[in-house]
């Protein structure tokens, strides 16, 4: 944890995980109880929790990081820092970071025109609009329109015909329009994302482009009351979302440093050096992995920046430019929890079957199960590595044998279940004999055994709709029990979701150390496994409430819930937004609750209608009815049923 959680999250002396949002305050916050609060509000799990403080915290720190370095170096300009709003368009995230970053002059970049008509409105005539991505001409017109207003609104060029069309509408316009420029650099980036960057990346001006618009700046220069190269104001470089060498950043930096230099002696004033997106962010794992964690920090970051482009505008004797960043995962990723409920789990290692079962059985015994028996006796005896690899061995070969005399009619399902279950049994000693013996090498039937032996925890959520970039690209999140952590969790588990898709599933998780494809967490009993079979559970109290597992991914505040998707009709889950307080119970109080989406929503999304699908479930019972199927005091019982679901949750509901 203290590697991925950047102080904001931790585990308590009771075992229980807490947020920690507001640095320096000492005030800690226990997931649960957010959870508890939500649902006494009414909302249904899975539960996304902002915690809204973090975003200010990180705000706070990134430009803290950059006011150090320009202190500490001399530098003779200033930063902004810039939110990319495709990394989460949610208007409280949005307005949010807004709001904390009003002292820094914060301001944001769109990307595309619903963006663009978000987010115009919300700058103002000291707040920076980068507007990114491939533009029209109404885009462009539009953007023309905010300068006309006096917002401080930058289109970036992205290909040469933008520029041309940007240039054609200001002169209708009488006006040279402001703009920047993406330049498409030799250096390229580090890690998954490395294509956003380099000569062939997607978007940008090559650098004869760039000479190309500075040429026709010039040429309108001449002769006009105005100098048009002024409109030239920005230089723009991308390396990609997550920049896991430092070392390629200087040298980005480096290079687009030179090209502003050679503009400035040029007698071109561009003012602006934005290096981009990709501050990266620490998913945790392996510290070489280069799509999950980076080898630096903030402050390195703010000085690689800093000192880089000081260097070279002292090198070259021009002003030093105001330095931008498009840091939006850094930003976002950690104020965002997704919690949910474990609804059952399954254990392949179940215990062996009573011994009525055996007793119905219409005859005696099949060897196959009486030799397994044995075997789980030899295993659980056996002292050396070469008896309970045998054991193994025999207990696998004896399994199929099971298997293949059922298939030939010689024995019962009721046999197979027993040899199945023994079959097991032997597993689950082999395993624990061998772990004993701490062998020097790990025999490869005990990383066998260790696989096999996985739970699979059913879990309340959809990975396509809350952790897509899980299934999509790997990416890494942490994923933890939320409480009992004053107890060891005992079982290896793997987390699956709700969805009928078998990649449905975290196939991947941060541990001590690395990575594994499995997760620590505790044996639950009957009352934690809600809808499931929880093998070896205690029978629930018929009168009591049931106590919910939850398990917590974090670092989903990034991304995620934007490129979330529909499968299975699960959609969006409901989410709680909440700020620290020392005067609240609990350091906490909700600011505002979203259900999650209606099954009504969600089918209108496919353009499935209540009305139209209540009439023909009207047509399906009444035809029912006339054929004296069912009563009609029945019918009409059914036909209530199945309307009242198109106002329930789309996931499963606890008790």
């Amino acid at each position: 944890m203290p590697v991925w959680s950047d102080g904001f999250f931790a585990v308590n002396d009771a075992g229980a995980v807490v947020a920690r949002p507001v640095p320096g305050a000492g005030l800690e916050i226990e997931i649960t109880r957010v959870v508890a609060a939500a649902r006494a509000e009414g909302l249904s799990l899975p539960l996304l929790i902002r915690f809204q403080d973090i975003l200010k915290a990180r705000v706070d720190r990134l430009n803290g990081a950059f006011a150090d370095a320009i202190a500490a170096s001399g530098y003779a300009n200033r930063y902004h820092a810039i939110y990319p709003i495709k990394v989460n368009q949610l208007r409280e995230v949005v307005e949010e970071i807004l709001d904390a970053g009003a002292s820094h002059q914060l301001g944001l970049e769109c990307g595309s025109k619903p963006e663009l008509i978000a987010a115009l409105p919300l700058v103002g005539i000291d707040r920076l609009l980068i507007c990114n991505g491939v533009k029209d001409a109404a885009m462009l017109s539009l953007m023309l329109a905010g300068q006309q207003l006096g917002q401080q609104v930058l289109p970036v060029m992205e290909k040469f015909s933008e520029y041309q069309e940007l240039a054609a509408l200001g002169a209708e316009r009488g006006v040279v329009p402001r703009m920047g420029v993406r330049v498409k650099l030799s250096t390229r980036g580090s890690g998954r994302w490395f294509e956003s960057g380099g000569s062939r990346s997607k978007f940008g001006l090559t650098v004869p482009e760039l000479v190309r618009v500075v040429q026709d700046l010039e040429q309108r220069s001449l002769g006009a009351a105005t100098d048009a190269r002024a409109a030239l104001q920005l230089l723009h470089f991308h390396l990609g979302s997550q920049i896991a060498d430092i070392q390629a950043l200087k040298s980005a930096v480096r290079e687009m440093t030179q090209i502003y230099a050679d503009l400035r002696l040029r007698g071109v004033p561009v003012r602006y050096l934005d290096v981009g997106g990709g501050l990266g962010v620490n998913y945790g794992g392996d510290y070489g992995s280069a799509d999950s964690a980076i080898t630096y920090g903030l402050s390195e970051y703010a000085n690689a920046v800093v000192y880089t482009v000081l260097d070279v505008c002292r090198a070259r004797g021009v002003p030093e430019p105001i330095l931008l960043s498009e840091s939006g995962r850094a930003l976002t990723a950690h104020h965002s929890v997704l919690v949910v409920p474990v609804l059952g789990v399954h254990r392949p290692d179940a215990p062996p079957l009573p011994a009525p079962e055996a007793a119905r059985r219409p005859h005696s015994t099949p060897h196959v199960v009486t030799r397994l028996a044995e075997i789980v006796a030899e295993a659980t005896g056996a002292t050396t590595q070469a008896a309970l690899l045998e054991a193994y061995h025999d207990a696998a070969e004896n399994r199929d044998d099971a298997e293949q005399l059922l298939r030939l009619g010689y024995l019962d399902f009721a046999a197979l279940a027993e040899a199945d279950a023994l079959y097991w049994s032997a597993c689950r000693a082999v395993l624990a004999g061998l772990k004993a013996l701490e062998p020097a090498t790990v025999p490869p039937e005990q990383q066998q055994l260790e696989e096999l032996l996985t739970d699979v925890y059913l879990c309340d959520f959809s990975v396509f709709q809350s952790v897509l970039d899980h299934w999509a690209i790997g990416q890494l999140f942490p994923v933890m029990p939320l409480h009992r952590l004053d107890r060891r969790p005992e079982r290896r588990a793997q987390v699956v979701d709700l969805t009928c898709d078998s990649d449905g599933k975290i196939a991947e998780y941060v541990v001590v150390g690395g990575t594994a494809n499995w997760l620590p967490l505790h044996d639950l009993s009957a009352d934690e496994a809600h809808g499931g079979s929880a093998q070896q559970a205690v029978p629930r109290d018929p009168g009591a409430r049931a106590q919910p597992y939850y398990i917590g991914l974090f670092l989903v505040g990034a991304y995620q819930e934007i490129l979330g998707d529909a499968h299975n009709l699960l959609g969006r889950v409901a989410e709680v937004h909440v700020y620290a307080s020392s005067d609240e119970p609990d350091n906490f109080w909700i600011e505002e609750t979203l259900p999650g989406i209606s099954v009504r929503e969600m089918l209108a999304d496919v353009q499935y209608f209540p009305n139209d699908l209540d009439r023909r479930m009207s047509d399906l019972i009444k035809t029912r009815i006339d054929a004296g199927v069912v009563k009609p005091a029945e019918g009409m019982r059914i036909l209530n049923q199945y309307t009242r679901f198109f106002d329930r949750t789309t996931y499963c509901e606890l008790p």
